[in-house]
């Protein structure tokens, strides 16, 4: 038997250009598709569906990668996506990474209305305001995934978490939980604590320091942390419209923390809160 063929060897190919398209905001947005790049990221978009549609409807693997990863083309295949044998140079004109791992999918965009988040009465959730650079924005959801939280929301100010850099920084994530994107700031603060849960702003400047809030008890109660730009924090509106703006102590020398850090350090902060409850002392632990 011969040995098989790439069948997309030109980035000219109708197929590759319409994949290489989705780089750009604009044409995500009128296809409501996206990209998801690396083993990890296709393995968990081939897994998810919404409803009775799959996510993943399009993979392109160069051969080698098609050897390797036979196990997640194969969940591909089942999985009802269109699957292309393409040549090193068609991955690496649709991929935005400088060494492609040989595995680009096409995914249906997978955001969740708002009020669907709402109508499940999550007990954690990050809210993204104003948070512009994507790697960040994937980061804070990963953490959000990690820490045990139930939905992420993006406000409209915010970056456009398919954005591919956003994707690959969720590593996965972005399928495990919703995601609400496009939300009003001041919407989304009234609409979580109409739901029942207490809205915090992170910020280094807060009157009240996360030490305190976990010694005083006040952190087991659904709560939702706000994070704001990457290099001027939340605006004065924003911080106004939470219940309370809160601090991680910085207790070295350093000038401050960078904002996946400290949401992981919020995020899991409640996670703690809310599981002690429960007789859980670590939030590691069962």
């Amino acid at each position: 038997m011969p040995p098989a063929t790439p069948e997309l060897i030109s980035p000219r190919s109708p197929r590759v250009a319409a994949a290489r398209r989705l780089a750009k905001r604009n044409f995500r947005g009128k296809e409501r598709l996206f990209l998801a790049e690396g083993p990890q990221a296709v393995r968990e978009a081939a897994g998810h569906r919404a409803g009775d549609a799959a996510t993943l409807v399009e993979l392109f693997a160069t051969l080698e990668a098609a050897e390797r990863y036979a196990d997640i083309v194969g969940e591909a295949r089942d999985a009802g996506a269109r699957v292309h044998l393409a040549s090193e140079q068609v991955i690496a004109d649709i991929s935005t990474t400088v060494t492609p791992q040989g595995l680009v999918g096409v995914c249906r965009f997978l955001d969740t209305p708002f009020e669907e988040v709402l109508a499940a009465r999550p007990r954690l959730v990050a809210l993204l305001a104003n948070v512009r650079d994507p790697g960040n924005a994937g980061t804070v959801l990963r953490c959000a995934d990690a820490a045990g939280a139930e939905a992420v929301v993006l406000t409209d100010a915010s970056v456009d978490v398919y954005n591919p850099k956003a994707v690959r920084a969720s590593v996965g994530s972005l399928f495990h939980l919703p995601v609400a994107v496009g939300v009003p700031a001041e919407q989304a603060v009234e609409g979580l604590r109409a739901a029942g849960v207490r809205v915090l702003a992170a910020d280094g400047a807060g009157d009240r320091d996360l030490d305190d809030e976990l010694d005083k008890g006040t952190m087991g109660g659904p709560t939702a942390w706000v994070f704001g730009n990457e290099a001027w924090g939340l605006p004065e509106e924003t911080r106004a419209l939470t219940d309370a703006v809160v601090r991680v102590p910085i207790h070295g020398k350093a000038e401050s923390l960078n904002l996946a850090t400290a949401a992981a350090v919020c995020l899991y902060a409640s996670a703690r809160a809310q599981r002690a409850a429960g007789g859980c002392r670590s939030v590691t632990g069962n």
